[in-house]
């Protein structure tokens, strides 16, 4: 069965890394794990042998067909619920599922709006391992000290760490870049009720603080930000002078306070 570009599709064949995977996933047999994009199957059947329940979303027909006959058992035995959906579109909620993990070899094309859509909605993942590109990886666990607003966008919301990196030729086909595992734990919104912080308006700042990110934050978030008292004060003029980029997240709590 051909991989189709259209999708996204690179089907994952080093064993290491299916270990690694399932290794950071620390999946009980009480856990439900969610598997965005299963392919032919590799990290579904690895996933089932740990986990108590797993709901795999596959947007790909030819593959649900492929996908029942493989795992005809584990479906009829109720471990594995196959859904032809788009995971983008696909509601957590109609499940009543109080915890689960997000364990996938995602589609790199829509990395971005999986992470928003997942790490946002109101039923969170208690925790998420997933295969993103490489340089993606390294953005949001900001390896070279620099924050963007991907890995603030992650780090508000768990806690982000590399695994491994894995090369492309691990790959079928083997795609232009090579892939990294990485784990998000701890998720939650914990940050925001413990600093009193408002979600909606904490994002509002780092979306203007990264509009123009070579621009210091003074002259970003002029329109936004209004100092009344002294203690505030301080805590702009302390930043105002950065860019948006060496700011850590607790700086970005601090202006949200402002």
């Amino acid at each position: 069965m051909k991989a189709k570009k259209s999708l996204g599709q690179n089907f994952l064949k080093s064993e290491t890394a299916l270990r690694k995977i399932i290794e950071a996933g620390e999946i009980k047999p009480t856990d439900t794990i969610l598997e965005i994009g299963p392919g032919k199957g590799a990290l579904t059947e690895k996933l089932l042998e740990k986990a108590g329940l797993v709901i795999a979303i596959e947007k790909d027909k030819e593959l649900i067909s492929f996908l029942q006959e493989k795992f005809s058992t584990q479906i009829k035995n109720g471990s594995l619920v196959i859904k032809n959906e788009d995971i983008l579109e696909f509601e957590i909620k109609n499940y009543k599922i109080k915890n689960y993990k997000i364990i996938a070899n995602i589609p790199y094309n829509i990395t971005g709006a999986i992470l928003k859509k997942f790490l946002t909605e109101n039923e969170q993942p208690t925790s998420m391992v997933l295969m993103v590109q490489n340089e993606v990886a390294k953005r949001i666990v900001a390896r070279d000290n620099k924050e963007s607003i991907l890995s603030i966008s992650v780090k508000a919301y768990g806690t982000p760490k590399m695994i491994m990196k894995v090369e492309a030729r691990y790959f079928s086909p083997k795609p232009k870049v090579d892939s990294a595992i990485i784990a998000i734990n701890n998720i939650s919104r914990q940050i925001f009720e413990k600093n009193g912080v408002n979600e909606e308006k904490f994002w509002e700042i780092v979306k203007t603080g990264f509009a123009h990110k070579r621009k210091k934050l003074g002259g970003n978030l002029k329109n936004i930000l209004t100092s009344t008292n002294d203690k505030q004060k301080v805590v702009l003029n302390d930043l105002k002078n950065k860019r948006a980029e060496d700011l850590t997240l607790l700086d970005w709590i601090a202006l949200a306070n402002i």
